[in-house]
């Protein structure tokens, strides 16, 4: 199993908006680099919820539910499914993240722009565990 971040701009898809369906297709990633590391998701990855925009937040996570295949509306780059698995009892803002010396190999932080990154096994159980689970 592998982890990542998916970022989402509220305004266009919110967490309470992938709480209310549950499952849906990313779709409209179109940096080749996040397009990449959507090529290397597999059904069962999870994925933290991240809110770009103003709030800069992790707010849940999600699961992979059906690996890349191209977007119709572009071929030239892809979506995955995801599901909801749950939310953050303490949402866990950017601040917070790059405050934590253990993190700051993170894309998040080095690449802030990129909508899609991985996270290895170790940040991902610290983040977890700053957001309370």
């Amino acid at each position: 199993m592998h982890y990542w971040l998916l970022k989402s701009e509220p305004n266009t898809w919110s967490w309470t908006d992938q709480k209310k369906v549950e499952t849906t297709f990313w779709d409209g990633v179109r940096n080749y680099q996040a397009n990449n590391h959507m090529k290397e998701m597999a059904k069962g990855d999870l994925a933290f919820f991240y809110h770009s925009g103003p709030e800069k937040a992790i707010v849940g996570i999600v699961k992979i539910s059906k690996p890349y295949d191209p977007d119709p509306s572009d071929p030239r780059f892809g979506m995955v499914d995801v599901t909801y698995m749950q939310d953050f009892p303490h949402p866990i803002p950017l601040a917070q993240i790059k405050g934590e010396p253990a993190l700051q190999h993170l894309s998040l932080i080095r690449q802030p722009r990129l909508s899609v990154m991985p996270i290895d096994k170790e940040a991902w159980r610290l983040i977890c565990a700053m957001g309370g689970l």
